[in-house]
């Protein structure tokens, strides 16, 4: 009798295990901070990002630019990243989303009609070196898969840099220009890596020099980061970022 009911108690015990670790698995995302472990169900951007201001920001220690003017995600549905060929993409950003997408240096707040969407820019500095569009999406509560974003900040140079590159890596496709000429393209279904695609030589002007960038994804996470290099491959950090 002994060993039926103790085979029954240990059969019972792991059921309610497998059913504890079910729960768990269908919980909301949980986060960690000063050492606790708290359920992610807040959405905000706050743990990510602040908002940017007029106090001078040069870029972080390893050289990473954290402040930008990010659009709030257009959707551009797919289902797969593969789908992300040079082709594609270039068709994808050249499509006139609003006006002006590829000369405005918007200011934080204002909007644009895109179809049906009303989208907001906000100007943010990153917490992180980079910069994470599907927390930045997610805590706006906007579309956070199959989406394409709008990036743009302003790099103030205290000379005239030649030779240098702009090093990107993206989750996943993105196209970059700099002061409106083609710097970087990263085709395909990607993780972000650093500087995963590096720029031909660029010459940064002296004063203001404008990035823009367009990220494209489907579904999974979607982040960037962006630095520039020097001829030894050094980053490049005495800068200033603004966005205007």
């Amino acid at each position: 009798m002994n060993i039926k009911r103790n085979a029954l108690l240990l059969v019972a015990s792991s059921l309610l295990l497998i059913g504890s670790g079910s729960q768990e698995c269908f919980a909301a995302p949980k986060s960690k901070q000063n050492g606790t472990v708290q359920t992610d169900t807040t959405r905000s951007i706050a743990s990510y990002f602040i908002p940017a201001t007029p106090k001078k920001k040069t870029p972080d220690r390893k050289g990473f630019l954290q402040r930008w003017l990010l659009l709030e995600p257009i959707s551009k549905p797919n289902r797969s990243n593969t789908v992300f060929t040079d082709s594609y993409i270039r068709e994808a950003f050249s499509t006139e989303y609003f006006p002006n997408q590829f000369t405005v240096l918007p200011k934080d707040g204002d909007k644009v009609k895109v179809g049906e969407q009303e989208l907001k820019w906000h100007a943010l500095d990153s917490k992180n070196y980079n910069v994470k569009l599907f927390r930045f999406a997610y805590g706006l509560n906007k579309e956070i898969y199959g989406v394409l974003f709008w990036a743009v900040t302003v790099v103030n140079c205290p000379q005239e840099m030649k030779n240098i590159r702009l090093a990107v890596g993206s989750n996943s496709a993105s196209m970059w220009w700099l002061n409106g000429e083609e710097a970087v393209i990263l085709s395909g279904d990607r993780r972000m890596v650093v500087d995963d695609c590096v720029s031909k030589r660029l010459t940064l002007n002296k004063g203001k020099n404008i990035i823009r960038g367009a990220i494209i994804n489907g579904p999974g996470m979607s982040d960037f980061c962006v630095r520039f290099l020097d001829e030894a491959g050094n980053p490049i950090k005495n800068l200033t970022i603004s966005c205007e």
